[in-house]
């Protein structure tokens, strides 16, 4: 019998990756979509017809306790990708950051221990260990609430690793670094950089360029994800996803001028730039762990790794149906 696999946040960036692939290796999928007035199903609207018969696909918002309880029912696994992500915005609208990462965590764990779920896989972020006290960065880091974002991230985690300690649930976190490739939003540094060159700027604004990140290919990221649903290892165990390797904004831009064939200028746009005592200068993973309990090998990594996503990424971005479907689309991922 097929496991059938609830992932929440399938509208998005990596959900949209993820169901993509499962399909591919038989599962029977139940994928979520943000209730919208647009009636889109976000990045799930550019799925093969072939694999959008074959899943079951609703509408909901996870910050409500009874349609969550309706959509975890008769799921062997639970994959949870929803959540407000947007960074900026979080300084603005903190309570709707905690009504989606904070209760709607909430609401699918005790559906999930409601419902005796098999495998519970929570989906964190490398945001929240703040600026690091130690690099590479292990799971054993502090975690330190950098933005109102981070701090609901870090809540949810908590709620995770509570649920597994008292109920015994079967439940593991993910912690991918900085995730890059289609489909991903323009609220991203990558995409914002591909776009604006699409655009024919000679000059990309951007916000601040020193921080340093470990950008980890969609693919990689997603084999994370298949690796622990057929762990047996996972469980209670938080997990880092991330290539090893790090590279500053600046080098980046540089890197996708040299592939696109374009000679860039950055402008700094104040607004774009975070909070003084907000800012994360450096993200790095240590992902030993992964490595060890998952048997997962990232294979975009180094700088040969990098050029070669963002080549995938430039090329995505560069076709004309993919760009304006993104332009649709945008406003829901």
């Amino acid at each position: 019998m097929k496991k059938k696999i609830l992932i929440t946040g399938a509208d998005g960036f990596i959900g949209s990756h993820l169901v993509e692939k499962l399909y591919k290796l038989g599962f029977s999928i139940r994928a979520t979509s943000l209730y919208n007035s647009f009636n889109s199903l976000g990045w799930l609207d550019t799925l093969d017809n072939k694999i959008l018969k074959k899943i079951e696909i609703i509408k909901c918002d996870i910050s409500d306790s009874s349609i969550v309880d309706t959509i975890v029912k008769k799921c062997d696994v639970v994959i949870n990708l929803a959540a407000l992500i947007g960074i900026p915005y979080s300084y603005s609208a903190p309570e709707s950051y905690v009504k989606t990462n904070v209760y709607g965590t909430l609401n699918l764990l005790s559906a999930s221990r409601k419902y005796k779920i098999k495998k519970f896989i929570h989906t964190s972020t490398s945001e929240i260990y703040g600026n690091p006290i130690y690099l590479p960065i292990d799971e054993k880091h502090p975690a330190q609430a950098f933005s109102p974002y981070s701090a609901t991230k870090i809540s949810a985690d908590q709620l995770v690793m509570s649920f597994y300690r008292s109920f015994n649930l079967n439940a593991s976190i993910l912690r991918p670094f900085n995730t890059f490739g289609p489909r991903q939003s323009l609220r991203a540094v990558i995409p914002t950089i591909i776009n604006q060159v699409l655009m024919g700027r000679e000059e990309i604004i951007l916000g601040s360029t020193n921080p340093k990140r470990d950008f980890s290919y969609v693919d990689d990221t997603i084999n994370g994800f298949i690796n622990v649903i057929k762990s047996e290892k996972a469980k209670g165990e938080i997990i880092n996803l991330g290539s090893g390797y790090q590279f500053s904004i600046v080098d980046t831009v540089k890197i996708i001028s040299k592939i696109m064939g374009r000679r860039l200028k950055i402008k700094i746009d104040n607004k774009r730039v975070r909070p003084k005592k907000s800012e994360i200068f450096n993200l790095l993973s240590n992902n030993k762990k992964a490595k060890k309990l998952l048997k997962w090998e990232p294979i975009y990594c180094g700088k040969r790794g990098f050029e070669s996503g963002l080549i995938k990424t430039v090329e995505w971005y560069s076709k004309e149906q993919n760009l304006k479907k993104f332009n649709e689309l945008d406003y829901v991922v």
